[in-house]
């Protein structure tokens, strides 16, 4: 199964490649990771999403609580949150009327397109993976030149947060 693994730890060198090396010494997989300071500068936002059995993610959440940098640790996925990732794709649009098909996708999906050239259109568009992912399987691969995605961000909804 599919979690989000949202932590607060130190904002300090070498605290990124403990985390990184702790996957890597277990053998278990990063699908994605985002990290950024938060509101208190001592402090960075750290999000995971890994995959595996609840054996498998109580395992790594406990691993990474022994982290002298991390603070605090939730797995969001154990209740309801917003997740959000942030794509940018360059596409060949070699005639106006594919350069309109894909602004009106783009639109369609709440995005924007914010470079256009003669034959070439890049968009952002932000929303869950599995929109981006369907998103793209509107568009013809060939058309495609590059993707560029940030991975996961989550946040709980409601009263329920990850503080200090």
């Amino acid at each position: 199964m599919r979690h989000i693994i949202s932590l607060l730890m130190e904002n300090e060198s070498g605290a990124l490649s403990r985390v990184a090396g702790l996957f890597s010494a277990r053998g278990y997989n990063i699908e994605s990771l985002n990290v950024a300071p938060t509101e208190d500068p001592s402090l960075s936002r750290m999000t995971i999403v890994t995959t595996g059995s609840e054996q498998i993610i109580e395992q790594i959440t406990k691993q990474l609580n022994k982290l002298v940098d991390v603070v605090k640790l939730k797995d969001l996925t154990a209740g309801e949150h917003i997740e959000r990732e942030l794509m940018l794709i360059k596409v060949r649009a070699e005639d106006a009327t594919r350069i309109e098909g894909f602004k009106a996708l783009v639109a369609n999906y709440g995005g924007k397109i914010i470079d256009e050239s003669e034959d070439i259109c890049t968009a952002e568009i932000t929303s869950d993976g599995v929109t981006l992912d369907r998103l793209l399987s509107e568009i013809d691969r060939d058309d495609i030149l590059e993707t560029v995605r940030t991975g996961a961000s989550g946040i709980f909804i409601g009263a329920r947060s990850l503080r200090i």
